[in-house]
């Protein structure tokens, strides 16, 4: 049980990383702020990772994401993958990048598994194998180490002590892990937005390589790229039958800001300029939006405002809602309660959505009380 440092509110749905209640958060108090930037600082630090995007008027420009640091002689930006070395960028580039990668057999745990042609069929027969799941087919999963957000929950933190890495891994080693079988790649991490020229240079690569073919390229991201960027992904995941899937995880800039340490209005932004493109192919859907259910701070009212914003913009728009796994500095909260996950799918309905999930049912725990 934990006593918010605002209101002296206690809730076990307060996480002792954050020390500030929900409603805290929403009302913007000066203590409250204080108390979030120290919890935000406490997680980099760790990692050896700037405590807010470096803005030295002197500095190297970087502009691949909203954080659009301006580094120092010496010093790194937000994401922690590049560096000033005598004046010049230095780090991950277009042919080169610091990622891994794996091969998952179809259908897979996606986020849009339950609405993409790996997990149903749909798109047949221009964008899937068979008519229903691609069962003998595999996933070409490619994880890109470095992220452009600090979410105090991440589910993949361990990335974190790779940063340092160089990195090795070229277009055309990861050209040679698509083979006949590969009917889809997924660029994940961490986020892909601090080295998508990358991930959009392979992608280009491998559908010529094998044009005529199936080959579905998706990106899992935060959305906080470049506009430029994301079109190209965007013509890209159209072209090929892939999908782009943007997590938000809030619609309230200070909560985004609370959770993950960065605003979310280019996020907000990108994903109403990748909506455009939804009207160009319905089936299977280009754009899906998934939000993790944070328990104590990931509320109704908050799945109904994203919904909401998701609706005014295309109501067919598939939503999933993710249950949530304590992890990192917020292993504190339980799971998410199946009632508050059903609330959030009421709320999302309600809002006008036409296609709505709950996801990562396996993790949803007992109730809990919102005291």
């Amino acid at each position: 049980m934990t006593s918010c440092i605002n209101c002296k509110r206690e809730s076990e749905l307060i996480s002792d990383a954050l020390g500030v209640c929900l409603d805290c958060i929403r009302k913007g108090s000066g203590k409250a702020l204080a108390r979030i930037k120290e919890a935000h600082w406490a997680s980099r630090s760790k990692f050896g990772l700037p405590e807010a995007p470096p803005k030295d008027p002197e500095g190297v420009s970087c502009k691949l994401c909203v954080n659009e640091c301006r580094i120092p002689e010496g010093g790194s930006g937000y994401c922690g993958l590049r560096r000033n070395v005598d004046g010049k960028l230095t780090g991950p580039t277009e042919d080169v990048a610091n990622l891994t990668y794996y091969h998952d057999s179809l259908p897979t745990n996606c986020v849009a598994e339950w609405v993409c042609p790996a997990g149903t069929g749909c798109g047949y027969p221009e964008f899937a194998h068979v008519e229903g799941p691609e069962y003998g087919y595999k996933n070409l999963a490619v994880f890109y180490v470095g992220c452009s957000f600090d979410c105090l929950f991440c589910q993949n933190w361990h990335f974190r002590n790779e940063l340092k890495r160089r990195p090795a891994v070229t277009v055309d080693e990861l050209g040679g892990a698509v083979d006949d079988r590969t009917s889809c790649v997924c660029f994940f991490g961490g986020d892909p937005a601090p080295q998508l020229p990358h991930s959009i240079k392979f992608a280009r690569k491998a559908m010529k390589a094998r044009k005529g073919e199936i080959l579905r390229i998706c990106w899992e991201t935060n959305g906080t790229m470049h506009p430029q960027l994301l079109e190209e992904i965007m013509e890209i995941a159209s072209v090929s039958g892939g999908c782009v899937k943007f997590d938000l995880k809030a619609y309230d800039e200070k909560l985004n800001l609370a959770l993950c340490g960065v605003t979310n209005k280019r996020t907000l932004e990108n994903f109403a300029l990748a909506s455009k493109y939804v009207k160009k192919r319905k089936i299977p859907p280009v754009l899906v939006a998934s939000t993790l259910l944070v328990p104590g701070y990931v509320d109704t009212k908050e799945v109904s405002d994203i919904a909401n914003f998701i609706s005014g913009l295309d109501p067919s728009i598939p939503y999933s809602l993710l249950g949530f796994g304590p992890n990192f500095f917020m292993s504190d909260l339980p799971c998410t309660s199946r009632t508050h996950a059903e609330a959030c799918f009421a709320a999302a309905k309600e809002a006008g959505l036409q296609n709505v999930n709950i996801g990562n049912t396996h993790l949803l725990g007992e109730d809990y009380g919102w005291s």
